[in-house]
């Protein structure tokens, strides 16, 4: 168990050197392994701070180069304390970074009106009439759940890691910070809309 790697999973991941050092062991010192084996004890951390209130804020831009993308987002987290750390503010400027990107229309699913769903629901009907009906409903349900990841900040792949949804990237963020973080609403302009 080298200090490098220590020192490399600690910046990977934010777990505690106690943790990673378990964790390696665990793992038979396979630095993959640990972070996934991290990563799901991270996600066991962010379960116990759902049920958190997250009071404190930060509000951040994003401006696009040329003036012509802005964006405005509120970040929340439960102290004052994380809020002014560089790590939320990294956050909060990253996030707003993608949302200029990838233009979500929603933060999470449930934000979407029902007449929203149904009509994608009703498009998507059309596209697949003359298919059996097990068929039909293993379609529809792909279809929605790609609807939500084109239109939904949660559901979408980060913009500086695909391999990531945004919720991992702030699973990981609570994680690492031990408070409940997110994101409650943000809005992006483009000039001439």
């Amino acid at each position: 168990m080298s200090n490098d790697l220590l020192k490399e999973l600690r910046e990977l991941t934010g777990a505690g050197m106690l943790e990673i050092k378990q964790a390696l062991t665990e793992t038979g010192n396979d630095k993959e392994k640990t972070i996934d084996l991290l990563r799901k004890k991270g996600a066991l951390k962010v379960g116990k701070t759902a049920d958190r209130v997250a009071n404190e804020a930060l509000i951040d831009t994003y401006i696009h180069p040329g003036n012509r993308v802005g964006v405005l987002i509120e970040v929340n987290c439960e102290t004052d304390f994380v809020a002014r750390t560089d790590d939320f503010k990294n956050l909060a400027k990253d996030l707003a970074l993608h949302i200029a990107a990838a233009n979500p229309l929603y933060v999470t699913s449930a934000e979407i009106p029902a007449e929203v769903v149904e009509k994608e629901k009703e498009i998507y009907k059309e596209q697949v009439k003359g298919k059996p009906a097990e068929v039909v409903e293993k379609i529809l349900e792909g279809k929605i759940a790609k609807y939500y990841e084109e239109t939904c900040l949660m559901d979408q792949p980060y913009a500086k890691n695909p391999d990531l949804k945004i919720r991992e990237v702030l699973a990981e963020a609570v994680a690492k910070m031990g408070e409940k973080i997110e994101v409650k609403r943000f809005a992006r302009f483009v000039l001439g809309n």
